[in-house]
């Protein structure tokens, strides 16, 4: 083995090149699976409750949109039918908010209020024997921000409904940030000098033959440390990260309470009702001034052709426990979440005390031989702290790591 790269020493050596590039490549995939491994209960942590969040959120959107149509069945049997096109059409809107896609909410709450005063006007204020025309509808729907038949119920609406989905949008957002994080961070790539120390320290002494010797604690930290400076500099961010999602889910309640304003959407809707009916006779009048007399044309609306049996097994049983679940289940997560708030900052140290490194008081490799101790001087996490590093040179920052810490930033300013 004269051709060592890596693993040369003044003693015979059991090693051949061959080996030794055999080794690189193992050394590589053993830090791998150990960062792997060590951080596979955190990611299990967050990607499940991503999951269920998604999941709760989902029903609880298909719950809102029931009972929305269920009022519209018992009370507004006449109008139900188009008013339950309105609301699939709204609660479409909420579902594409929530996942991710830039819809405004002051739009799509106003364009069901918009949608909603012709069936309204043609079934509750101005009922005749036929339909209004089409185009009468279209003019309605155009009058009824400065008619405002329904009172101040769609900016109350506006409001409750722009907080309480942002919220957990942004909520969701950031679990599936974490989950990219992980990913990013166990797949980390390493410079050749980092490849090459992980080399000498896990491999190099199967080449003297020393099969059992572990390298020794300080040894070990200085080359973890180095290989791992970049993934040292998101400890602070994470930290960050962890506490604007605790201070999220905190205030995640009362009026930004999801369940709270989805679940009594029907009710919000129920008042708009109620007080175009009062202001009925008025609101006539002044339709005549600006769409001029009803046109009506020659059909009838259907009835109620919505099947409330459809999902009502499932989500009777989803109402009962809705409202402990998502606030217990969103604190119980945060509470488990924390746990993991200094997982960067002290990876490398648990990974040599945990698995690499030799225990205490035992002899152990120095990347040269077996000593009794390690001498050289053991520096601290971080790439700053690495240009006194002895084992490692670590060159600059990762972009990949950096990209990463950006995202981590914008979320924690979201």
């Amino acid at each position: 083995g004269v051709d060592l790269q890596v693993c040369t020493s003044r003693n015979p050596t059991c090693c051949t090149k061959k080996m030794e590039e055999r080794y690189q490549t193992a050394a590589k995939q053993d830090i791998q699976q150990v960062l792997q491994t060590s951080s596979a209960t955190l990611k299990f942590l967050v990607s499940r409750n991503a999951a269920a969040f998604q999941e709760t959120f989902e029903m609880l959107i298909r719950l809102a949109e029931n009972y929305t149509s269920t009022l519209f069945c018992t009370a507004y049997r006449n109008m139900a039918a188009e008013a339950t096109v309105r609301i699939q059409e709204f609660f479409t809107d909420v579902g594409l908010f929530i996942f991710g896609t830039d819809v405004s909410t002051e739009e799509f709450v106003n364009r069901f209020f918009d949608t909603l005063f012709p069936v309204v006007y043609n079934h509750v204020i101005n009922p005749g024997l036929t339909d209004i025309s089409l185009e009468y509808a279209e003019c309605l729907r155009m009058a009824r921000r400065d008619l405002r038949p329904f009172g101040n119920i769609p900016r109350k609406a506006i409001g409750q409904v722009g907080r309480s989905l942002l919220s957990s949008r942004t909520f969701l957002q950031a679990l599936n940030l974490g989950i990219e994080v992980i990913n990013t961070t166990d797949h980390l790539h390493f410079s050749k000098d980092c490849s090459r120390a992980l080399l000498r320290m896990q491999y190099c002494p199967h080449c003297q033959g020393l099969m059992v010797s572990k390298p020794c604690l300080g040894y070990c930290l200085n080359i973890i440390r180095g290989c791992l400076a970049n993934i040292a500099e998101v400890d602070l961010h994470w930290r960050g990260y962890i506490q604007s999602l605790e201070e999220l889910s905190s205030a995640m309640s009362g009026s930004h309470d999801i369940e709270h304003v989805l679940l009594n959407f029907h009710s919000l809707v129920n008042d708009a009702l109620v007080q175009a009916h009062i202001h009925g006779p008025e609101l006539s009048e002044q339709v005549k001034k600006i769409c001029g007399p009803p046109v009506r044309k020659p059909t009838q609306s259907p009835g109620c052709s919505f099947d409330q049996n459809k999902d009502n097994q499932g989500l009777k049983m989803f109402s009962r426990d809705s409202e402990e679940t998502l606030t217990n289940r969103r604190k119980e997560f945060i509470t488990n979440l924390r746990l993991y708030r200094a997982f960067y900052g002290g990876l490398a140290d648990q990974l040599c005390s945990s698995e690499l490194a030799a225990a205490d008081g035992l002899p152990c490799w120095n990347g040269e031989d077996v000593v009794e101790s390690y001498t050289r001087r053991v520096v601290g996490s971080g790439i700053k702290a690495q240009s006194a590093n002895p084992e490692v040179k670590v060159k600059g920052t990762d972009p990949v790591i950096s990209r990463i810490i950006d995202k981590l930033k914008h979320v924690i300013q979201v």
